[in-house]
């Protein structure tokens, strides 16, 4: 009786040490019993919605930050608020590598498996957040506000105003009789084509080319082969400068192919987005901007759904 007293004492301290890897305290189930039935892990959601929605919110935040025009007024503090959601993103990966340490160490009165999940997609949305609104500010908002700065000029007439006294002109809308020589369009090629073409008033020759069509990858290099922009405007035109640095040069070599080329000369060439309503064209890019910006964030928003249906999936086979 003695022993089997004892035996049965060893057997029950053994089962419970030998609980199963996050069970609750007294809950274990022993397999030799009549009615033993594995339980199904229990999904949080609580846990699933917080895993969902601020991931999304840091990639909302971050983007809006680096997109718009809050960089441009005031970029430190567009700075100050990526640079804090980072911090908050460290936050949550310490909190997940803890209680992953501590449940390790056989506390289990947490799961550490959705605070994991939830560092790693934070981090991933602040990083993507970052791309999209950098690209986003870049190509679309940052060309628009630096427009905004410049003035405007309408009635141009190329034949008669040369390009330095339009140094400081963002938008202009060109006179009547305004359209683009094509027999003198030539392209540069330098991995993109960079298509020019003078932009003329009338049909007489000009001493200097100053105005000058642009466009990429929208000619083959040959002349007359140019189809950038309004370029079968007749009736109404007008031009949106250029505003990308990295792009002049090459918009420049062009020019200077042209003029040797066909024997011209452009003392100050300027560079337009030839359109027919400059006005619609600046506004173009602000839309665009917020276009880019809620197409990144209902894709981010699809992705991060179905890495929740993912990670459902893969918990509830652990």
């Amino acid at each position: 009786m003695e022993y089997a007293g004892r035996a049965e004492s060893g057997y029950a301290g053994y089962a419970g040490f030998a609980r199963p890897y996050g069970s609750t305290p007294g809950t274990y189930n022993d397999p030799a019993k009549p009615g033993y039935q594995t339980k199904r892990r229990r999904v949080n959601i609580l846990a699933v919605a917080i895993s969902f929605f601020l991931p999304v919110a840091v990639f909302a935040a971050v983007a809006a930050s680096m997109s718009f025009s809050l960089r441009y007024s005031a970029s430190t503090v567009s700075w100050l608020i990526v640079g804090v959601l980072l911090l908050a993103c460290i936050a949550m990966c310490y909190q997940a590598y803890d209680t992953f340490k501590k449940r390790w160490n056989g506390d289990v009165n947490r799961e550490p498996f959705w605070y994991i999940f939830l560092a790693i997609t934070v981090l991933a949305a602040w990083a993507f957040g970052l791309y999209l609104g950098n690209l986003n500010y870049w190509n679309n908002t940052l060309p628009y506000e630096d427009l905004l700065q410049l003035s405007s000029q309408g009635s141009v007439d190329t034949s008669v105003m040369t390009g330095r006294q339009l140094m400081d002109v963002g938008q202009v809308t060109f006179a009547n009789g305004t359209h683009l020589d094509l027999t003198k369009a030539i392209g540069f090629k330098n991995l993109h084509e960079y298509c020019v073409a003078p932009i003329v008033t009338g049909s007489a020759a000009l001493e200097s080319y100053d105005y000058w069509a642009i466009g990429l990858d929208c000619c083959s290099g040959l002349a007359t082969d140019y189809h950038c922009g309004a370029f079968a405007s007749k009736d109404k035109s007008g031009g949106l400068r250029l505003m990308r640095e990295d792009q002049r040069s090459f918009y420049r070599l062009a020019v200077q192919q042209a003029e040797a080329n066909y024997n011209i000369e452009a003392r100050h060439p300027l560079f337009f987005y030839y359109v027919e309503d400059a006005g619609s064209e600046l506004s173009a890019y602000l839309q665009e901007s917020y276009k880019y910006f809620l197409l990144g964030l209902l894709s981010f928003g699809m992705c991060q759904l179905m890495l929740i249906i993912l990670g459902i999936f893969v918990f509830m086979k652990l």
